[in-house]
């Protein structure tokens, strides 16, 4: 039997646009509803394989329902703005796709899901409908499957029902889905339904009843209680209106035989120029396989055997295109010379070894400009072989990051993709994935020399594209005096390491297991039985049906025992507090105990993490394998996992630099506020000043208090706090909270003006700028949508601010890595957490070291608050911070 595949357009496109976030392509283009409805469809299309496939959208004009009543779906906004632009390309990627799309005016797409079902019935071929519309289950039959789909978080999951699961898990029939829909209505439709019957009696009564007509027939039976039958009596006419507007006419002329809709190759042409445009690079790979859409040029490729590249790079080249392979270790090399493109793949370790020697003149040679992705892996793998290059290098992957950086991905295929309009095979289409995972010496040899000549050339376009855009949007400071040459720090950076005291962090480790054990004791006995505490479902039946707690909030799938949750009910029950430590401890040990004795380097006795320079949207340098920007710094749990963290040996000594209140200088300074920047430079206590002005007090008046709330409110104007959040934060009311807001920009004017034009400006060019020219994109400002809005508004806000203090710091880690190197100190940064830096130095070169440090820092920017920065030095970064 052959298969067809009907989908519910509006249905599906509504579903993915608000199951995932807003997306847009470069141009400003939204494109999540077209993202999610391509990715629900092609799994459809897989798991159905349809002989025929078509889609069916609504109209805009009235159906023949809303003739019937002229409130029907009279309740519905118009779709949003950030929608309603995705339609007509939606259809253009269909149309490419050579899917039929079918519209009718004066009838709904389930009229006509209805009508094509009913075809496939009389033609005897299997119909599959896709959509997230619970009306369409009354079409469900032996022939016709309904797959219902739910998008949330951008995760989609689709349940089929035939007419046997539509009564197994509602206990009606497909045919007596609709009147149970006619006695309870549907809200999201408008339709009345009988006034006072809901969901749960409109299925006993049609179980029993299996029809309207027979309930009514019947309302003298004892199951229909006297006020449910005033009910029914009552709305007898809407009863059966509302049925007939819940009922899907499956006899609409649709203009169309099942044979047209028969499933046809795409126009790879037209559909790989949409999936660029869309920047859809997910899947151009899987879709377009032989497209010629500008596309990389061919190339002659040749597999040279080490001692061959040693002869085709005897002379240092000016500028060497390079893909360094492997994670770890150097598993292949590709270059590029002329018109020609090689590849090298030692067998071997003495291979290995021999490659990288032959490579130690080009790639320690400051006259050769080497030219990649990811260079910063480079330098760490060719470290191994005693290579060491921190200069003369472009990393394409940092160039597109300073372009656009809210991308999820920075590798070749994906930025040759977006930003060259050139679609190219990637690694993983030549090695595949996981299990079956192959290395590029057992790789097709065709397949190979296609995707070597394919991304050495888009590394060399690439290069080209980005230092002309990146000249023409005036990022030439940012890219080369601030993210290039970052790359040459965070490589030593995670080549040095950072020595933890392993005797420290086991003990730490098993007093945190001790006390969850006597935590774990306690709880059990406040709850008078055994249950595990990490168990949600568990904790809720406890706390909520034996302990009875008043219940906060509830999940779909029971009480909810989260922390929010939890902090509400602090104080109601001793239990609420051991939880409280309970998870905390639990979360320390996992994360910070056993979690950093698994990352410890037997050979080092050091933790390398890994600085990611790319991740972040707003320029700041993270970190993970460990992540040791979230250590709980101000608890003390945090603070003796700083004292775990010690210089390598006696000869060394640990010195730590902090700015202080880099964020509120930098607000001052961009606000131009006079009165903040001479809080500053008079050296005042600026959440002192803050509370004096704010709250009409003398600075002597001010107390701890009023002191702690000025702090939250020059920090909430930061990070765009509204009046509410204010309030949560301070425990205060929402009244008082939107005062003391008004305040505080009654008495910083011009800090009012400078957040409100930067959200101005953000609406019209569609992104917000640091001091450095860092640019951040926010679609979201431009949502018709109140609750993504104001976050747009916020990020638009705080970005400028934010973004320039990673500026700032980076900055200061260049100078400082360049400083040391220029004077030939031993002594070497090992690590950056937001504001803070922390120099592994030599004892003798302490002094030096620290004042230098300071300098470089202060010396980043020059802003008219003047950049602080504060130092200290110590054995451990406790004893130093």
């Amino acid at each position: 039997m052959k298969n067809l595949l009907i989908i519910d357009g509006n249905s599906i496109i509504n579903r993915a646009f608000y199951g995932i976030r807003l997306l847009t392509n470069k141009h400003g283009l939204f494109t999540n509803g077209i993202y999610g409805f391509l990715k629900i469809m092609f799994k459809s299309i897989d798991e159905v394989c349809p002989d025929y496939i078509c889609v069916a959208f609504d109209l805009k004009a009235p159906t023949f329902r809303h003739k019937k009543y002229a409130q029907y779906k009279a309740q519905r906004k118009g779709m949003p703005e950030e929608l309603r632009v995705q339609m007509p390309v939606m259809k253009e990627v269909l149309k490419a796709m050579n899917i039929t799309i079918l519209e009718k005016e004066g009838f709904e797409a389930d009229d006509i899901i209805g009508t094509v079902s009913r075809i496939c019935d009389e033609d005897a071929i299997a119909c599959h409908i896709l959509t997230g519309d619970r009306d369409d289950l009354q079409l469900a039959s032996d022939n016709t499957k309904v797959h219902l789909t739910i998008t949330r978080m951008g995760q989609t999951t689709t349940s089929v029902y035939d007419k046997d699961e539509v009564l197994s898990e509602f206990g009606v029939t497909p045919a007596e889905f609709i009147d149970v829909k006619g006695l309870m209505g549907d809200t999201s439709d408008n339709i009345p339904g009988v006034k006072g019957i809901g969901e749960k009696t409109a299925f006993g009564y049609i179980q029993k009843f299996k029809s309207i007509e027979s309930l009514y027939e019947n309302l003298d039976d004892e199951i229909v209680k006297p006020a449910a039958r005033k009910k029914l009596e009552e709305g007898r006419e809407m009863a059966f209106l509302s049925k007939e507007l819940c009922t899907i006419d499956r006899f609409v002329d649709i203009g169309a035989k099942i044979s047209d809709f028969e499933k046809k190759p795409y126009n790879e042409e037209k559909l790989t120029q949409l999936f660029i445009n869309l920047e859809f690079n997910a899947f151009l790979k899987d879709i377009v396989k032989d497209s010629n859409t500008n596309s990389v040029p061919e190339c002659n490729f040749e597999i040279v055997d080490v001692s061959s590249f040693v002869n085709l790079i005897s002379d240092a080249p000016d500028t060497f295109i390079y893909r360094l392979y492997g994670e770890s270790d150097i598993e292949a090399l590709s270059f590029k010379s002329g018109e020609n493109a090689y590849m090298v793949l030692p067998d071997g370790e003495f291979e290995k070894k021999n490659l990288a020697l032959s490579l130690k003149n080009i790639f320690e040679n400051e006259k050769t400009l080497k030219v990649s992705e990811n260079i910063k892996k480079s330098m760490l793998i060719f470290n191994k072989y005693g290579i060491t290059f921190d200069s003369s290098y472009f990393d394409i992957s940092i160039g597109a990051y300073v372009i656009n950086p809210s991308k999820s991905s920075y590798d070749v295929a994906s930025i040759a993709t977006e930003m060259l309009e050139m679609p190219i095979i990637s690694e993983k289409d030549v090695t595949g994935t996981g299990k079956n995972q192959k290395c590029l010496s057992e790789a097709d040899p065709d397949a190979l020399k296609a995707f070597v000549c394919q991304e050495i050339c888009a590394i060399e376009k690439l290069w080209e594209y980005e230092k002309e855009k990146i000249k023409s949007d005036g990022q030439e400071f940012l890219l080369y005096e601030i993210e290039m040459p970052l790359v040459a720090v965070l490589a030593d950076m995670e080549i040095q390491g950072f020595r933890v005291d392993k005797n420290m962090l086991e003990s730490f480790t098993e007093k945190l297991g001790e006390r969850l054990k006597l935590l774990e004791g306690e709880i059990y006995e406040l709850a008078g039985e055994k249950f595990n505490i990490n168990s949600t479902k568990q904790l809720g039946v406890i706390l909520f049906e034996k302990l009875g707690l008043k219940v906060i909030k509830k999940t779909k799938t029971g009480y909810s025992t989260d922390a929010t949750v939890l902090e509400k009910l602090n104080g109601s029950h001793p239990i609420i507090e051991k939880i409280l430590a309970y998870r905390t401890d639990a979360k320390l040990k996992s994360t910070y105990g056993d979690g950093l004795l698994a990352v410890i380097n037997p050979d080092t006795g050091k933790i390398h993490s890994s600085f990611n320079q790319t991740v972040t949207t707003t320029g700041r340098i993270s970190s993970t394998e460990p992540n040791l920007q979230n250590i709980p710094m101000r608890r003390e749990e945090g603070r003796e996992i700083r004292k775990m963290f010690v210089a390598k040996d006696s000869d060394h000594i640990l010195i730590d630099a902090d700015y202080s209140q880099i964020e509120l200088r930098i607000l001052a300074h961009m606000a131009d506020d006079e009165a903040m920047i001479e809080a500053f430079r008079a050296g005042e206590d600026i959440h002192t000043s803050t509370a004096s002005r704010v709250f009409g007090v003398s600075k002597d008046e001010v107390t701890p208090l009023l002191r702690t709330r000025a702090k939250a409110v020059n920090f909430g104007i930061v990070y765009g706090m509204g009046d509410y959040s204010l309030s949560q934060d301070l425990k205060i009311s929402v009244k008082e909270a939107k005062e003391y807001i008004q305040s505080y920009f009654e008495k910083y004017a011009n800090v009012k003006n400078y957040l409100d034009k930067t959200v101005e400006d953000a609406k019209e060019n569609g992104y917000v700028t640091t001091l450095f020219a860092r640019r951040r994109y926010i679609p979201e400002i431009s949502s018709s949508n109140f609750m993504t809005r104001s976050f747009g508004e916020r990020v638009a806000m705080n970005t400028p601010i934010q973004g320039t203090a990673a500026d700032i710091i980076k900055i200061a880690m260049v100078k400082i890595y360049k400083a040391l190197k220029e004077k030939n100190l031993k002594s070497r940064l090992i690590l950056q957490v937001h504001d803070e830096l922390i120099i592994e130095a030599k004892k003798t070169e302490a002094e030096e070291v620290e004042k230098l440090l300071k300098e470089c820092m202060m010396s980043a920017a020059n802003l008219k608050t003047t950049l602080i920065s504060e130092t200290g030095m110590g054995e451990s970064w406790y004893d130093a911070h």
